[in-house]
């Protein structure tokens, strides 16, 4: 079995002789075009590695001249070279992979199609890695990461355990507030947050796992904890979320009072929609509640230009 880019890889039913799946060969790794290939399923878009069967042909297309492309480090019989052909997407909904590759890209002021030509892909096929949550095989990552001048740990996100906030500024960044129905939106129904209080020992602020119900923040604790601190007081709650992919983000801010959900059948509804378990562990079946009596949140993305 030989196959050229932008053929199609077709499984047929051993009983019947019908199509049961097909597919765009994408990706070559011989040079003499025998198996196995990379291949973009029609039902789902996605790229598998295909060592082909005894039901699977190829059903060869008409192919164009190819482009002269410079010479590249990588040899042309390595995985993954990707097909010219235009892969289908729809509406951009970008993967974590994807993002970093065009912040890296828009940061060295490179276009898709130079970037495409130093990787040796079609500038479409890079255009569905930044756009779609695509996963790319390890020789189209190490070939990104020669053309942008970084690493294949860097685009994987190898760099998530630092502390955040060490990514690149953004080159026109615009801090803005938001309003209390998008800070409403960020709070979401649960996640994890910060809650600060005052302590004998001083101020603290500790993390917890965090449920919203009727506007009002709860969250479980035990009796002695730092949390517990903020029962009786008015105390302030923060969430964010930093995309350092795209060094942008945002933040809200809640102030309120704190107090201890007393009444056995609102401890159970809260117990019994809780998203999860406090990460902390141990006995924490002590509810607070906080009542938002202020709410106000900021955004940083790049600016409108």
């Amino acid at each position: 079995m030989r196959a050229h880019l932008g053929d199609q890889l077709v499984i047929e039913s051993p009983t019947t002789g019908a199509t049961r799946r097909d597919g765009e060969i994408v990706g070559l790794h011989h040079a003499d075009g025998t198996p196995p290939y990379d291949v973009r399923w029609s039902d789902t878009h996605e790229v598998t590695l295909v060592f082909p069967g005894p039901d699977a042909h190829v059903r060869h297309l008409e192919h164009r001249p190819e482009t002269t492309h410079e010479p590249s480090r990588t040899s042309v019989d390595e995985p993954g070279v990707v097909s010219d052909r235009t892969p289908p997407y729809g509406t951009p909904n970008p993967g974590d992979i994807g993002r970093r590759v065009a912040t890296e890209r828009e940061r060295q002021k490179l276009t898709r199609t130079e970037t495409a030509r130093r990787a040796r892909m079609a500038p479409d096929y890079l255009a569905y890695l930044e756009e779609q949550p695509a996963d790319p095989s390890l020789a189209t990552l190490i070939r990104l990461a020669d053309a942008l001048g970084t690493s294949v740990a860097a685009l994987k996100g190898g760099g998530l355990d630092l502390p955040p906030g060490q990514g690149l500024a953004l080159l026109h960044p615009q801090l803005r507030d938001l309003s209390p129905d998008e800070c409403r939106t960020r709070l979401s129904t649960h996640g994890v947050g910060r809650v600060a209080v005052s302590t004998p020992d001083g101020p603290a602020i500790v993390p917890v796992n965090y449920e919203v119900v009727g506007g009002a923040i709860a969250f479980r604790t035990a009796p002695e904890s730092v949390p517990a601190a903020a029962v009786g007081s008015d105390v302030a709650f923060e969430v964010d979320h930093l995309d350092e992919a795209m060094s942008q983000g945002w933040s809200v801010l809640v102030v309120g009072p704190a107090r201890v959900v007393t009444s056995p059948d609102a401890v159970r509804r809260l117990a019994d929609r809780a998203h999860t378990k406090p990460w902390a562990g141990g006995e924490r079946e002590m509810w607070v509640s906080i009542q938002p009596t202020r709410i106000t949140g900021r955004r940083i993305s790049p600016a409108d230009r």
